[in-house]
């Protein structure tokens, strides 16, 4: 038995000294590409294994999980940089993983969120260090009228995306480039909406778009929130949808939503006014976007949130009243 066991640990031992051997081997081969150049983005904030899929995902032919293992032998998988990255021919693994870790970027990046306000937007864009910041002491309406832009409120009017300059761009080439880009999404959407939609213009859509994104909390629940948005304005009943009113708050909000605050009147109360609000709320994604444009075939006017990110809807007053008591109340 003995020798057994010393005969099984020599074999082990040959397969990983084999395994140790073929991974060494490997750092050093080039890699395939899907074209050369290729040019991979690396969003921030995105850990060992999200950045792995990234570069494969990007047109690099390297298996995540051994770019994981790779970061981790050299050290380096918590020192990686965001940004875009330009691979050519030959390239290796030990290559791409000293590119990230050295943060030899072609390409630096701004992540605007699905759901952020401008404001959010706007600071994010302020605060990173590679742009040229022609904006600064501009007023919201000032750099609208600097991109083009002929809406008064920038809210809801730039898409959000990952989005590539080179050091020294000015930041307001990077807002053209983004409100042309909801410009584009906007306008394919409105070329494929439902019929008989209650809205007048493209911007109307983009309102309801803004007020789907900050009340989805599963993505599967957009199209029928957008429904019952959509059959209540039909209706003309009061959308009554907290973001709203939270919006019209202001940067005074506390994240506490009191009853005083759904009757105080504001120009985006939709507990005291009917109809759509004036401007959007946030900055909606494309899956919104569709949303509120191809709406879920649905008479729903109510929903109730379960607990779980999910929604319960109903057609009727006394069935939305039942799920209230069973999903907010516990009856």
């Amino acid at each position: 038995m003995k020798r057994f066991f010393l005969r099984l640990a020599g074999v082990l031992l040959v397969f990983a000294l084999a395994a140790a051997g073929g991974f060494a081997w490997w750092v050093h081969q080039p890699l395939g590409l899907s074209a050369s150049p290729v040019e991979v983005i690396v969003k921030p904030n995105s850990g060992v294994a999200s950045v792995g899929r990234q570069i494969q995902r990007g047109g690099v032919a390297m298996d995540p999980r051994l770019f994981q293992l790779l970061a981790r032998v050299t050290g380096h998988a918590a020192d990686l940089k965001a940004g875009g990255y330009q691979f050519v021919t030959g390239v290796t693994p030990l290559d791409v993983i000293e590119k990230l870790w050295k943060g030899e970027v072609t390409h630096y990046v701004v992540t605007v969120i699905e759901g952020w306000e401008f404001r959010k937007m706007r600071a994010a864009v302020d605060a990173n260090p590679a742009l040229k910041h022609d904006s600064a002491g501009m007023s919201d309406a000032a750099l609208m009228t600097a991109i083009g832009a002929t809406e008064p409120s920038p809210e809801g009017l730039f898409f959000p995306d990952t989005y590539l300059f080179a050091r020294g761009s000015s930041d307001i080439e990077l807002y053209r480039h983004a409100y042309r880009a909801m410009q584009k999404r906007l306008n394919e959407a409105w070329s494929a909406r439902a019929p008989d939609l209650p809205y007048k213009t493209p911007y109307e859509a983009l309102v309801m778009a803004s007020i789907v994104e900050k009340e989805t909390g599963q993505p599967v629940d957009r199209p029928m929130i957008a429904a019952v948005f959509i059959n209540r304005l039909r209706k003309n009943m009061m959308l009554q949808t907290d973001p709203t009113v939270i919006y019209g708050i202001g940067e005074s909000f506390d994240g506490n939503l009191r009853k005083k605050d759904l009757l105080t009147d504001t120009p985006y109360n939709t507990y005291t006014r009917t109809g759509l609000p004036p401007t959007p709320i946030a900055l909606p994604g494309i899956a919104s976007l569709a949303a509120a444009t191809t709406p879920a075939p649905s008479d729903a006017l109510y929903f109730v949130a379960r607990g779980d990110g999910s929604s319960h809807f109903s057609n009727s007053l006394p069935e939305h009243n039942r799920a209230v008591d069973k999903y907010q109340r516990g009856k």
